[in-house]
């Protein structure tokens, strides 16, 4: 497959390991130290750029959860040229640890998946250099991105921006009866910065 740069970009900026310390030491009431994991994995190579991402809180990197596959593809027209659409592992306990142990992602394949057809974002980007790029991921209208885990349904409301600098993520969970926020980028967007490269 012969990728755009920006998609080629897009996948560059999100790949790694993140945390954001320093929000969560300037604001420790309000935002949850984490490190991230975003690791290129080899799915739907055909005609897309795959991540499989998993976080921890910084004193339980032990206990990782929010397993899930984030496949960026090129959408189909001007206005929102990339699109990244999610996925839930069928299995989220058999890859618990991968962002610390890649070994664990050899296995995976796309029929361990489960399409999650409503959670997908259009991704818009904003040229801010010669080659550099900041993309922002915002869900379409009067679309709800549910699934289910541990015999519940979830709804969460996802977003992000990116840039060669910094990721925030708008990650949220949302109760479906009043579609307030319960968890996540309730105080405003999670801000990490990378520390290492993949």
């Amino acid at each position: 497959m012969t990728s755009s740069p920006e998609l080629i970009a897009l996948a560059q900026y999100l790949a790694g390991e993140f945390d954001n310390r320093e929000q969560a030491l300037a604001e420790p009431a309000w935002y949850v130290h984490l490190r991230l994991w975003q690791i290129p994995i080899p799915l739907f190579s055909e005609d897309s750029i795959t991540l499989f991402a998993e976080q921890a809180n910084i004193v339980k990197l032990d206990q990782p959860y929010r397993q899930r596959i984030m496949r960026l593809t090129s959408g189909h027209d001007h206005d929102t040229p990339l699109k990244v659409q999610y996925y839930m592992p069928k299995d989220p306990t058999a890859l618990r640890g991968a962002g610390r142990n890649p070994l664990l992602l050899q296995t995976l394949t796309p029929e361990k998946l489960d399409l999650l057809p409503d959670c997908v974002l259009n991704i818009s980007q904003e040229t801010v250099a010669p080659n550099q790029y900041k993309f922002t991921a915002i869900a379409p209208a009067n679309t709800r991105c549910c699934f289910s885990y541990a015999g519940n349904t979830i709804q969460v409301s996802l977003g992000f921006e990116v840039s060669q600098q910094e990721l925030k993520t708008y990650d949220k969970g949302i109760d479906p009866n009043t579609g307030s926020a319960t968890w996540g980028a309730i105080m405003g967007p999670y801000r990490y910065t990378k520390r290492e490269q993949y």
